[in-house]
């Protein structure tokens, strides 16, 4: 079970296309420097903030949190990371 969520955890940043994991760049501000408007700059925040709540979701199995606590932590973590 461990292995497999190292797994997602390592394909979902390797995949995403952004560093924000790597850096303190929110998803927002990766569109803004990256000049993206219109229909590019939302298929890239959605996909930003999928991409989030999965490495999120990972980060919350591994501290092995349940119920309320996950569904706190999952709920802050993604805002963090797409920004405002």
């Amino acid at each position: 079970m461990r292995k497999a969520s190292v797994l997602v955890f390592a394909l979902a940043t390797l995949f995403s296309g952004i560093t924000w994991a790597s850096s303190d760049q929110s998803c927002s501000a990766a569109a803004t420097e990256k000049k993206l408007a219109g229909a590019a700059k939302t298929a890239f925040l959605k996909k930003c903030e999928k991409d989030a709540k999965a490495t999120c979701e990972v980060t919350a199995a591994d501290k092995k949190l349940a119920g309320a606590a996950k569904s706190s932590f999952t709920k802050k973590c993604v805002k963090d990371a797409v920004g405002s």
